[in-house]
């Protein structure tokens, strides 16, 4: 299926109103970041609409933030803030931007958004390539969960309260390791569609393609809170340039 990546912010006009979407770990992302190269150049990767840059940015660093979405970046640019997040519009596999940058770094599984292996590869590369010396690429991602991919189509219940529900359903493609979800929201109005598509990546495969690229990885740990790494549930990879 041919999926444009702007799509999926360009269907989300109101992104940080959909709290079954986010995460809120805001806060603990931009401290372990902001430890990984203080005072320096960041760049992030599918910025949407700030939720982590402005954080980062209070912490003493520039950020500059890469969209492909127009509408979520003018949803971060609407926003008032103490701080300047430099927004550029593009597909972030190719990482056009200017200078060099202490950290790179794609937060909540939007790398997975990248639709195939060769444009997720292209974008290490890329990324590595805007690295200073010593500089650092960091990837928040998942661990797929073999029991919620056994078969080719599935169902999951996100969020059932008194007011309505949302219900995500998906379709496995596991030569490719792609997956097309349709999340559908149900309420007082007529129902809303929020379709998503993405390449998920093992960490091993991760690892390939980051040495691949010129990366080494650092570390791996369960979270910004640097908890312990189980092979299960999300993870957040760090990689040197060497």
């Amino acid at each position: 299926m041919d999926y444009d990546i702007s799509a999926y912010g360009d269907q989300r006009p109101d992104y940080d109103s959909m709290g079954w979407a986010l995460r809120h770990d805001e806060e603990e992302a931009s401290a372990f970041l902001a430890d990984l190269a203080p005072g320096g150049r960041a760049l992030e990767l599918g910025v949407g609409t700030g939720r982590v840059a402005f954080p980062l940015a209070r912490r003493g660093l520039t950020v500059v933030g890469i969209e492909g979405s127009r509408s979520m970046a003018e949803q971060l640019e609407r926003k008032i803030s103490d701080v300047t997040v430099e927004v550029l519009i593009g597909d972030f596999a190719d990482v056009q931007a200017e200078g060099a940058f202490d950290l790179v770094y794609c937060i909540s599984e939007t790398f997975f958004l990248l639709p195939s292996q060769e444009s997720q590869l292209r974008c290490l590369h890329n990324a590595a390539a805007r690295l200073t010396k010593g500089g650092r690429v960091v990837v928040q991602a998942i661990v797929p969960d073999h029991d919620l991919f056994c078969s080719t189509q599935s169902t999951l219940t996100r969020q059932v309260n008194e007011q309505g529900a949302i219900i995500a359903a998906r379709r496995h493609n596991r030569a490719e390791q792609r997956v097309d979800v349709q999340n559908i929201v149900f309420g007082s109005k007529d129902p809303a569609y929020y379709p998503m598509h993405y390449r998920y990546v093992w960490p091993s495969e991760l690892d390939l393609m980051a040495k691949l690229a010129g990366l080494a990885l650092a570390s791996r740990t369960g979270g910004w809170r640097a908890e312990p790494y189980t092979a299960s549930g999300g993870y957040v990879a760090v990689y040197e340039k060497n």
